[in-house]
């Protein structure tokens, strides 16, 4: 098959988006659904399934961006998206298992345009859920029956020990004055970056890819999952709560050492100044002093800076995906979605 014929059909990074979800909704739903009776219930909550009396809801479990990955690896490779279901509701279920403990810590009331489980179900209970759903994880890889499962139960175990080294290191900037931008980067790659490159690595592995297909499908993704970071991290400032579902200024408000923060607070300039002090003063944060603290993280450069950095990080992936020799509509979907990823607004 030529690149041209092989590029017939190509879908839009939405298109998909869209195309994942609705592969994958069902195999998750399966998945939730073994779990005990009282972590099914958070979790249906939090994926948008159910609300907090059980009943049944029109929602969604999100945008589903990690799953998308894994099946269009699987398909970059040679492969098909169905030898990567299991990897791709793995990754899903670790993805939102480290949501409902994300919200916990941030004390973050407010998701996908809902209360956030732990606060309509209580903290304690929302990580007791957090942590049935990445046992799950590793459960649905180990029961999927495919010859390197093993394999997969290892990459998400390295994943997932980067995810929570990332996310300690995230909670201890919150307590210091003196976050410099390169472990502030280093954090980012192990929050964020990790669990991408592993959805797009299980996902290379499943659909049969070589050794070095494999890797540089990795690559990929973690170049993709830290620009990803660097757009979270604008939307957590600059986003529109009626868009992202989350409060204004919420990094703000709970003074998260974010990307384009620390980027601000080391640029050495008079707004870099008044943002450590704003910063770092006794009170809290009023309406008034987070939107200065935005326009001050502007006005030092830290949000052209995390742009500049995301487009940076979009053609490193790009580069990796291209190395990986992927079949030519896969390739093109999987740049279509880094491209939505790197430049989004929710």
């Amino acid at each position: 098959m030529t690149d041209v014929e092989d590029k017939q059909g190509v879908r839009s990074a939405h298109e998909v988006l869209s195309w994942s979800r609705f592969g994958v909704e069902p195999a998750l739903r399966s998945a939730v659904d073994r779990l005990p009776e009282s972590m099914r219930t958070i979790a249906g909550y939090h994926f948008g399934w159910r609300d907090e009396h059980g009943q049944v809801t029109g929602g969604n479990g999100g945008k589903a961006i990690r799953p998308a990955l894994t099946l269009l690896a699987a398909e970059a490779v040679g492969g098909v998206a169905a030898a990567a279901m299991s990897g791709a509701v793995a990754v899903e279920l670790v993805h939102n298992f480290s949501l409902l403990h994300d919200d916990v810590m941030d004390h973050d009331t407010t998701r996908r345009h809902r209360p956030t489980a732990w606060s309509v179900f209580g903290i304690n209970s929302a990580i007791l859920a957090g942590d049935s759903m990445l046992m799950l994880a590793l459960d649905v890889l180990a029961d999927s029956g495919h010859p390197t499962a093993q394999q997969g139960v290892r990459m998400i175990s390295v994943a997932v020990q980067a995810l929570l080294d990332g996310q300690a290191a995230d909670l201890a900037f919150e307590e210091r004055g003196d976050v410099d931008l390169l472990e502030c980067v280093k954090m980012a790659e192990g929050k964020t970056g990790a669990l991408l490159g592993c959805a797009c690595e299980i996902g290379a592995l499943f659909g049969g890819g070589n050794p070095d297909q494999v890797a540089h499908l990795r690559g990929f993704g973690e170049a993709l999952g830290l620009a990803f970071q660097f757009a979270d991290d604008l939307l957590g400032i600059w986003g529109d709560p009626e868009v992202t579902g989350k409060p204004v200024f919420s990094d703000l408000r709970n003074r998260k050492k974010s990307l384009p923060v620390v980027a601000a607070l080391n640029s050495g300039t008079e707004a870099g100044r008044e943002l450590d002090l704003l910063y770092h003063s006794d009170h809290p944060l009023s309406g008034d002093d987070l939107r200065r603290a935005a326009d001050l993280v502007d006005l030092a450069g830290g949000r052209a800076w995390s742009q500049a950095r995301a487009d940076d990080l979009l053609s490193r992936a790009r580069g990796h995906l291209v190395a990986a020799e992927p079949t030519a509509r896969a390739a093109a979907e999987l740049d279509a979605v880094a491209e939505l990823a790197s430049h989004r607004d929710h």
